[in-house]
């Protein structure tokens, strides 16, 4: 029997994937609102406002489309009501769906997922504060030496956050979201007067479904694989529909003002995509040295989040390490990737063909993950998401090949129609160079997994056994 992990502030998190026992759960629903409220009221958001601008559309188009697409914030939702049932993270759960062996290949995808976020975090985070040391007159501020210093400095103080753990970070988190709010109103009034609300130029039908698939994959569902992490610390009886809620809009909200903001202050300066040396052009030059240390604390709280997550997903990989050792790790391939993107000095096109990508993972994966939890009435055997060999997840060879073939032909669909500059798919080619990707690998992914469960899945819910539920979980970290 394992002993007792207390989890407190200050104090480094021991638990990995292993399930959270009941008197351990703690917390209400509404703090989850507070953790994604902090945790998406980042810069990011302003990117992808501007970058709907960048793409052709006017203001009021780039309107409708931040609002559809953060729609998708409802994922992020329905994910995390699997996190307070079973006590574990998402990407163990996704096990039912997968099998153990075959959810290993999505614990892959999702772990390069969320170490290009980090990457790109721990960039932008860097790049401000060199920005930071040149606008205080550091002549050495381009020298190559200091900007390794830099990155190493700030990637020491990164990798420390996230193994302090859950509670610490969600109290943080619950913090930064009244900073977003202060933050907020300031910039806003500091750039309504200029703000061109009307324009000549409308994109194409094609254009905003691109600008919506940009919305989608950057926004509500590159969130959805990470629902369950922070979820699972809640109480086991608390109302789904609370978690669903309180999730979706601490998620949404901030994504729609900040990509609101970004869009306006793009209709007059293009430059605006790239949040250290266009965004600043509109504010009020006392504000900028705030603007940047703010813009660092910011974005080393958002990589928390990823690094969190990321251990944990490690974990589901079968690397046996503990998940304090799975971020660190974790944040030396992120370091790496985040030097190569500041010493490019391309960092706004590197992140844009990241997330381009990231949808054809994610369309069909969330498609099938909601499917099953739904097919399952979010009902687990959680001792059995831990077996190895046997158990009700175990399927053949530790492989669902209704999630595997579901998984790979969404895929196929969603590529077929993208746009990206990466990749082009010919349906997009076909149809005006628009870009379906999020419906089509949902959509067949989703449906596909549906169908072929009925052959392969148990058509019972995996309701756990009086022996199952005093069952210790075989793979703790």
């Amino acid at each position: 029997m394992e002993t007792q992990q207390k989890a407190s502030a200050g104090i480094v998190e021991q638990r990995g994937i292993d399930a959270v026992p009941e008197n351990e759960r703690h917390g209400r629903p509404r703090d989850l609102f507070f953790l994604w409220l902090g945790t998406n009221a980042n810069v990011f958001y302003i990117i992808n406002g501007a970058l709907l601008i960048a793409l052709g559309l006017s203001f009021a188009q780039s309107l409708v489309i931040i609002l559809l697409g953060n729609v998708a914030f409802f994922l992020l939702g329905f994910t995390s009501t699997q996190g307070p049932r079973t006590g574990t993270a998402t990407f163990a759960i996704n096990r039912a769906s997968f099998g153990p062996n075959g959810g290993r290949l999505l614990s892959f995808f999702n772990w390069c997922t969320l170490i290009g976020f980090e990457g790109s975090g721990l960039a932008l985070a860097v790049i401000s504060v060199l920005t930071l040391a040149k606008s205080l007159g550091a002549s050495f501020s381009d020298a190559a030496w200091f900007k390794i210093v830099i990155i190493l400095i700030v990637a020491a103080i990164q990798i420390y956050i996230p193994t302090i753990g859950h509670t610490m970070i969600m109290a943080f988190q619950k913090v930064l979201a009244w900073v977003f709010l202060a933050f907020f109103v300031i910039v806003a009034i500091m750039v309504s007067g200029k703000v061109q609300f009307s324009g000549s130029h409308t994109g194409s039908f094609a254009t905003l479904t691109v600008g919506f698939a940009l919305m989608v994959s950057g926004g509500g569902m590159s969130w959805a694989n990470t629902g369950s992490d922070y979820s699972r610390y809640l109480p086991k009886t608390v109302r789904p529909a609370a978690v669903i809620w309180t999730s979706t809009l601490g998620g949404m909200i901030p994504a729609i003002l900040l990509e609101v903001l970004g869009a306006a202050v793009a209709t007059r300066l293009p430059g605006a995509s790239d949040p250290i040396s266009g965004l600043p052009s509109a504010l009020a030059g006392w504000f900028l040295v705030p603007y940047l240390l703010l813009l660092c604390v910011n974005l080393l709280a958002v990589n928390a989040i990823d690094l969190y997550s990321s251990g944990l997903t490690l974990q589901t990989l079968g690397v046996p390490v503990k998940r304090w050792q799975a971020t660190t790790i974790d944040m030396v391939i992120c370091t790496a990737l985040a030097a190569i993107a500041i010493f490019s000095s391309n960092f706004n096109s590197l992140y844009g063909e990241f997330l381009s990508l990231l949808i054809i993972f994610l369309a069909p994966w969330c498609a099938i993950y909601l499917i099953d939890a739904w097919m399952r009435r979010n009902t687990y055997d959680v001792a059995g998401l831990f077996e190895r060999g046997k158990g009700p997840y175990w399927y053949k060879g530790g492989i669902n090949p209704a999630g595997i073939i579901a998984q790979i032909v969404g895929m196929i669909a969603s590529a077929l129609w993208l746009n990206s500059t990466l990749l082009q798919g010919p349906l997009s080619r076909l149809f005006n160079n628009s870009d379906m990707s999020v419906f089509t690998g949902f959509i067949v992914g989703g449906g596909l997994y549906w169908l072929l469960a009925r052959f392969f899945v148990a058509r019972k819910t995996t309701e756990p056994s009086p022996k199952a539920k005093q069952a210790e979980p075989t793979e703790v970290y």
